[in-house]
């Protein structure tokens, strides 16, 4: 209960200190983060938690599922039709160069062997919007930026996925196995994907039976309900919940948009909620003895992960777009490891392999590291788009902004929404 206590606690702070933070580099992120750090065994004492914990686990995999969930609701798959190429030159190329360069540091620079070292470039590899909201959230963004950050931070996590397993299974105890490895791994996702596409659909039509469908208030929680069958589904099936998430929120999207839109609201704020305890946490994790741990060639790998690996890779991969540069430097340097390095990285923690405590310490500081220094950055660097407050934060000067923001809710709930739903989108505004 003491860990409930302290959730609780530095919940209520990040709250009030959210209007601050949306205009500066105060980072709610960063405030959990710091608030698991500093009640953890390093330091208070208050909560003890160590990697091999099961709450770990379950908290970073809740995370990821709830953030990769929401992040395929912003998937259009009209828009991506017209826009595909500067997320699949981020995807096809940027992240393999990110995933080589990655590794090539982490054998030369910290000693890891080869397979290890892969190992830890594929747990990298994956980005994580979530800690630069105030780009990816901001409609003044130019949206093909803010779509090749949300697409490229979707689909890469389910990518670097069977890479992360099937390097596992290499440098495992199990290594001589590994072809039995590599068909259950094809066949987990296989199985997400299959979930994660079938059961969308499938609800969408029991919908439309004729004595079927969902009260007005009651209309947010098919979503919600979509996504714990799916969770569970997953956990029972050992299918891949993560490809699952991110699919099934893309097809409920296009085939439901009216779910969609009355399933945002408690969508985002359950997201951030698990967000926020994985946070908490991750950030327990955090203590004196585990930055001790790391040698010096490791903190230069972390620094050359996050200021050079990922920017280089990408601007690489955007060479010939039509992105001006600044554009181009906004998305080369938001890059954050997010709570798929932190899945990936307990996976290799877990495994049991020769090296797995040295790369799982390097992914955790890395992890640490990039959360800070992105989610510190994303509202100055906003500004370079004229994104000068949050709409809603009181003081702020975006009013007309929020009030075209709510009226544009408005209209999407009329076009969608049947009319009980519109009252309540109106009572909302």
């Amino acid at each position: 209960m003491v860990l409930v206590a302290v959730f609780g606690v530095a919940l209520l702070v990040a709250v009030l200190l959210s209007g601050l933070a949306a205009r500066t580099v105060l980072s709610t992120s960063l405030l959990f983060l710091v608030g698991g750090a500093i009640v953890s065994d390093g330091f208070l004492g208050l909560i003890h938690i160590t990697p091999d914990s099961e709450i770990v686990a379950v908290t970073a995999d809740l995370a990821l599922f709830a953030v990769l969930f929401t992040d395929g609701m912003h998937v259009h798959f009209g828009k991506l039709k017209e826009n595909w190429k500067n997320p699949a030159r981020a995807l096809g190329l940027g992240m393999p160069l990110a995933f080589v360069g990655m590794a090539l540091v982490a054998h030369y620079v910290v000693g890891l062997d080869w397979t290890t070292s892969f190992l830890v470039g594929a747990v990298l590899a994956p980005t994580d919007p979530v800690f630069a909201s105030a780009i990816v959230g901001r409609k003044e963004v130019p949206s093909k930026l803010r779509q090749l950050l949300n697409v490229e931070s979707g689909i890469n996590d389910g990518l670097a996925l069977p890479v992360v397993l099937i390097l596992i299974a290499a440098a495992g105890p199990s290594a001589g196995h590994a072809e039995a490895s590599y068909a259950k791994i094809a066949l987990e996702l296989g199985l997400g994907l299959a979930f994660g596409v079938v059961l969308p659909l499938l609800v969408s039509m029991l919908v439309r039976l004729r004595h079927l469908g969902a009260e007005p208030k009651l209309q947010p929680l098919l979503p919600l309900a979509i996504g714990v069958i799916l969770y569970g589904l997953c956990h029972l099936t050992h299918a891949n919940p993560y490809l699952a998430a991110f699919s099934a929120g893309a097809v409920l999207t296009a085939v439901s948009p009216e779910a969609k839109t009355a399933f945002e609201p408690l969508g985002e704020a359950l997201a951030e909620l698990a967000k926020f305890a994985a946070l908490l946490v991750f950030g327990a994790l955090l203590t004196p003895q585990l930055f001790g741990d790391l040698s010096i060639g490791g903190y230069v790998a972390v620094v050359l992960a996050i200021a050079l690996i990922r920017p280089a890779s990408l601007l690489i991969s955007l060479l010939g777009t039509r992105f001006t540069r600044q554009e181009k430097l906004v998305a080369a340097w938001f890059g954050p490891k997010g709570f798929a390095s932190v899945v990936y990285g307990l996976l290799v923690l877990q495994a049991g392999i020769p090296q797995g405590e040295e790369a799982f310490t390097l992914i955790a500081v890395c992890i640490a590291v990039s959360i800070i220094a992105h989610s510190s950055t994303d509202v100055p660097i906003a500004k370079l788009f004229h994104v000068d407050d949050l709409a809603g934060i009181p003081g702020g000067h975006s009013d007309a902004g929020a009030e075209h923001s709510t009226d544009s809710a408005a209209e999407s709930s009329a076009r969608t929404a049947p009319a009980p739903r519109k009252e309540n989108g109106h009572a909302r505004a």
